[in-house]
């Protein structure tokens, strides 16, 4: 069954860079909302949450308690990156910008709010 599904359910299919980067915030982010990985990409989600959900790469993980779902990544996520657990993700701190760069950004977010 487990073959017939990957083989038949378009497993061999490559993921999109919307999809990646949605897979990516779900992984870090859990349990995280739709609305929130959206805030963080930029764009709207749902039809790459409803693509992964289809691949069996994220499933829903409760809800918040204003009603929102909330998703995490699946046991077949990890055995698609060859991942053993969670904590088997490589850390975000050596790609995320340093703090004063961090800063300017704000800086330049605030200015444009005004």
């Amino acid at each position: 069954d487990l073959v017939e599904r990957f083989v038949v359910g378009g497993a061999r299919t490559r993921l999109s860079q919307a999809a990646l980067e949605t897979l990516a915030v779900i992984a870090y982010r859990q349990p995280v909302t739709r609305g929130r990985v959206g805030a963080i990409r930029g764009v709207n989600v749902d039809g790459v949450v409803r693509t992964l959900r289809a691949r069996g790469l994220v499933e829903e993980a409760g809800s918040e308690p204003g009603g929102a779902i909330l998703y995490r990544t699946t046991a077949e996520f990890l055995e698609y990156l060859g991942l053993d657990s969670l904590e088997d993700l490589p850390p975000l701190a050596p790609y995320l910008p340093d703090t004063a760069a961090l800063a300017g950004i704000e800086d330049e977010m605030s200015e444009r709010s005004h």
